[in-house]
C-alpha cells in the first residue's frame, strides 16, 4: 500500500511539474504573440505607451490562456509518458503487476482536478481581468463597446443619435418580431447633458428606424404626444444579436443568473449555455487528453516508431480542439443542441482513449 501511494506522488508530482513547465512556455508565448498585435495597433493609436500595452496583454493571458490548458494537459501527459517509457521505469512497473490504469490514475486525476480548479477559480478571475481589458482596449483604441446590456432592471441599449447618443431602457424582448416592451429612450448630447426623453408602450426595429407608437415626447420645453415617432438607427438585427457580453467576461458562478435574465428578458442565450456546458466538461476533456496522451507514448521503445506516434497523439489533440470549435458553432447556430455542443468533445476523447486503452492492455 505504501508502495502504491509512493509509486502514485511520484507519477503525479511528474505529471504536474511537466504540466506547469508547459502552461508557462505555451503562455509566455501567448503573451509575446498578444504584445506584438497590441504594439502594432499602438502604433495607430495616440498616448497608448508601452506600459499599457503590457498591462493589456497580462489582463488577456488568462482567457486566451485557458484556450491552451488542454494542449499543455496532453503535452505533459505525453512527454510523462514517454520519459517513463524511455528510461525503462515503465518495464519496471507492469513487472510489478501494476496495470495501465493504475499508473495512469495519478494524471488522470490531477488532468481533472486541474480542469475544476481552471472552472471553479481561473475562469471568475480571468473574466474580470478580460472586462478590464475591453475597457482599456475601448478606451485606447477606440473600440465599439456592447450595445446591448441585460440587467435585472431590464434591456439596456445605446445607439448614436443626430446629436449625441440615445439610451434605450424596455422591460423586455421579443427576439422574434424584433419588438420591445415599455419602452423609455433618454437622448444625450456629445457631454452627456441630458436633452429629452420618449416613452412608448412599444418598439419595433425596422429597415434603417425604430419606430415607437403611442410615444409621449418630454422635453425642456413640455411633454406633447405623437401616434409614431421615427427614430433613425444604423443598428441591425444581427448586430444587436452579436454585441451582448462576451461570455469570456462573465465569472462562471454569474452565468446560470445571467442566462435567467437573458431567458426573461426574451434573448437567446444558446451561446453563453453552450460556454457555461463547456467548462462543466473541461475537467473531464483534461483527463480524456490524458488517455489520448498514453495511448500514443506507451508504445515499447523496442518496437521502434514511438516519435511516429507521439506525433500523431499531437495531431489528434489539434482535431479535437478543432472539432470542439465546430460544434460550438454549430450549437451557437443552434443547429445542434446545447449539450451535445458541449459534450460530445469530451466524451468522444474519453471513449477513443479507454477503448485504444482497453485494447494495449487486454488485447
Amino acid at each position: 500500500m505504501t508502495a502504491s501511494a509512493t509509486l502514485f506522488r511520484y507519477i503525479l508530482r511528474h505529471f504536474l511539474v511537466n504540466f506547469a513547465a508547459l502552461v508557462m512556455i505555451l503562455f509566455g508565448l501567448v503573451f509575446i504573440f498578444d504584445v506584438i498585435e497590441l504594439m502594432r495597433r499602438a502604433s495607430g493609436a495616440q498616448d497608448v505607451s508601452i506600459n499599457i500595452v503590457l498591462m493589456m496583454a497580462a489582463l488577456k493571458l488568462p482567457e486566451v490562456g485557458q484556450k491552451v490548458i488542454p494542449f499543455a494537459v496532453l503535452f505533459g501527459a505525453i512527454y510523462t509518458c514517454w520519459k517513463l517509457n524511455k528510461t525503462s521505469e515503465l518495464v519496471v512497473i507492469r513487472a510489478a503487476g501494476i496495470s495501465v490504469w493504475q499508473f495512469l490514475s495519478p494524471m488522470i486525476l490531477g488532468a481533472f482536478l486541474i480542469g475544476v480548479a481552471v472552472t471553479t477559480a481561473v475562469n471568475p478571475a480571468s473574466a474580470i481581468m478580460l472586462e478590464k481589458f475591453e475597457r482599456l482596449e475601448s478606451a485606447y483604441f477606440n473600440t465599439s463597446s456592447n450595445l446591448v446590456t441585460v440587467s435585472r432592471t431590464g434591456i439596456w441599449l445605446r445607439q448614436p443619435a443626430e446629436e449625441g447618443y440615445a439610451l434605450f431602457h424596455a422591460s423586455s424582448f421579443d427576439q422574434q418580431h424584433w419588438r420591445m416592451q415599455d419602452v423609455i429612450v433618454f437622448f444625450f448630447d456629445r457631454d452627456d447633458t441630458f436633452q429629452k426623453r420618449v416613452d412608448s408602450p412599444r418598439a419595433r426595429l425596422d429597415d434603417g428606424f425604430w419606430e415607437l407608437a403611442d410615444a409621449r415626447i418630454n422635453t425642456a420645453e413640455g411633454a406633447r404626444t405623437a401616434d409614431i415617432v421615427q427614430l433613425p438607427t444604423e443598428l441591425t438585427a444581427r448586430q444587436i444579436e452579436e454585441s451582448f457580453a462576451n461570455p469570456e467576461t462573465v465569472s462562471f458562478w454569474r452565468i446560470p443568473e445571467y442566462l435567467r435574465i437573458m431567458t426573461e428578458a426574451g434573448f437567446s442565450g444558446t451561446r453563453l449555455a453552450i460556454h457555461f456546458q463547456s467548462l462543466l466538461a473541461l475537467p473531464f476533456l483534461l483527463a480524456a487528453m490524458v488517455l489520448l496522451a498514453a495511448t500514443f507514448s506507451l508504445r515499447p521503445q523496442r518496437f521502434g516508431g514511438t516519435g511516429v506516434m507521439i506525433g500523431l497523439g499531437v495531431g489528434v489533440g489539434f482535431f479535437i480542439f478543432f472539432m470542439e470549435s465546430i460544434l460550438q458553432a454549430f450549437g451557437i447556430s443552434q443547429k445542434i443542441p446545447v449539450y451535445l455542443a458541449a459534450w460530445t468533445p469530451a466524451i468522444v476523447s474519453l471513449l477513443m482513449g479507454a477503448s485504444a486503452l482497453l485494447h494495449m492492455e487486454d488485447g
